[in-house]
């Protein structure tokens, strides 16, 4: 019997390799085997992911659950195991069900080590839109081929076999994808970010192609002012969305969370930006005074912090989840409380609820995901602020199995010198 003893000393070994004294020819043969480790890893993986799922289940069903909550929680759990967002561990139990129950082959090759594990998941992904006989079918014509096969290969070979088993599966996938056409916001490095559109084929096109007109015109007339093509195309999509013709004093509203010092140029601790924008920085402090420099308006509004870098207080003396207390737990916690979730903050939980005693005050508050804030209230979930801790504030989560992961908010600017004395940081809130 392999358990966790075993693995955790397995884990041990691993760590210990350095190839420092082997050959080259025996370095190459490590790192096949530890890739082949890996996909075996991830096979064991799924196996015991959907083992688990059924366990979870089958105890809920005999605590009288309805079936439509028996799986509540469960890729949470998941996920917490694997330290990623709840998004991913639905994803990863997803596809682990899809393997075990609907892809021998794929699982075999898996467990083998003989492709990875995004390999597998490009098999499931192309094979979404079929029915439970014709993925199998699929899974038995090509999975003895996906160890010569790369990521590209797999999945026209998947697509490909799915089309003459199914050809109408092909027209819900683009029906569905086209549901889904979306504008996106997410940061880049060197705060800048990506805005991405995902557009029907002959949209995305067109509007890449009128771009680029634009482009080429002006600079086959020399009025270019000094600009490449690429720059070119990304100030007119800005000026043609927002109708103004320059980048800069663009009218929108944004969360900019620095130190006073670092406003008033005494300082170069970096800021944070809030709301929709949470997770665009750090925001070099030069950067933070030009966007103050170049807004049209700005307000001020002072957020307190103790010496451990806990957001405290705000002006307001309101004890509600709104207004300034709810713009000071946003800044806070910036994005979902749950560790390794990283999504956008959506609901202002109580950890412990209102109908078992929870008071509505920052020490009883979190920031979640609608997924997380759901998730935790499945059976045996318990979620606690932890009042002995003397930091930053931390809420304690344990899961039904009994495992506990902590959560802290993270660093708010200016925070980086501990004194015995509370200072406050400036939320600059720009609009034109």
């Amino acid at each position: 019997m392999f358990d966790s003893v075993d693995l955790a000393a397995t884990l041990v070994e691993l760590a210990r390799l350095e190839g420092a004294d082997l050959g080259d020819a025996e370095r190459i043969d490590q790192i096949r085997l530890l890739e082949q480790i890996k996909a075996a890893a991830a096979a064991a993986q799924a196996r015991i992911s959907v083992a688990f799922d059924a366990s979870q289940r089958l105890r809920a069903a005999e605590r009288g659950l309805p079936a439509a909550a028996q799986g509540q929680g469960i890729a949470g759990q998941i996920a917490l195991a694997r330290r990623e967002s709840p998004f991913l561990g639905a994803r990863h139990l997803g596809l682990a069900k899809t393997l075990v129950a609907e892809m021998p082959h794929t699982l075999a090759a898996l467990t083998r080590g003989e492709i990875t594990e995004w390999r597998a998941t490009l098999m499931a992904r192309e094979t979404a839109e079929l029915s439970r006989e014709d993925r199998i079918a699929v899974d038995a014509e090509v999975g003895p081929d996906l160890a010569e096969l790369g990521d590209r290969q797999v999945a026209h070979r998947a697509r490909e076999a799915g089309y003459r088993l199914d050809p109408h599966a092909l027209i819900r996938r683009t029906a569905r994808a086209e549901s889904e056409r979306c504008v996106t916001l997410r940061p880049a490095p060197e705060a800048m970010s990506y805005l991405t559109a995902a557009l029907p084929l002959a949209q995305g096109v067109e509007v890449y192609a009128t771009l680029r007109r634009c482009a080429d015109s002006l600079v086959g007339t020399g009025a270019s002012a000094g600009r490449t093509s690429n720059q070119i195309m990304a100030d007119t999509l800005v000026a043609r969305v927002t109708g103004r013709e320059q980048a800069t004093g663009t009218p929108v509203e944004i969360h900019l969370v620095m130190t006073d010092r670092a406003v008033l140029g005494g300082d170069d601790e970096p800021g944070q930006l809030g709301d929709e924008l949470t997770g665009h920085g750090p925001v070099p402090a030069w950067l933070g005074r030009r966007i103050v420099r170049e807004a049209e308006r700005a307000w001020i509004r002072r957020l307190y912090t103790t010496p451990s870098g806990d957001l405290v207080t705000t002006d307001s003396r309101r004890r509600l989840f709104q207004g300034k207390l709810r713009r000071l737990l946003v800044a806070r916690d910036r994005l979902c409380r749950t560790p390794w979730c990283d999504a956008p903050i959506k609901h202002l939980d109580h950890p412990v609820p209102v109908t078992r005693g929870g008071t509505t005050t920052r020490l009883n508050a979190q920031g979640l995901c609608e997924r997380c804030n759901y998730a935790k209230d499945a059976v045996d979930w318990w979620v606690r602020a932890d009042p002995q801790h003397a930091g930053r504030h931390r809420v304690l989560i344990t899961t039904p199995t009994g495992h506990t992961y902590r959560s802290e908010p993270p660093q708010p600017p200016g925070t980086r010198q501990v004194s015995d004395v509370e200072f406050y940081l400036s939320t600059l809130t720009l609009a034109s």
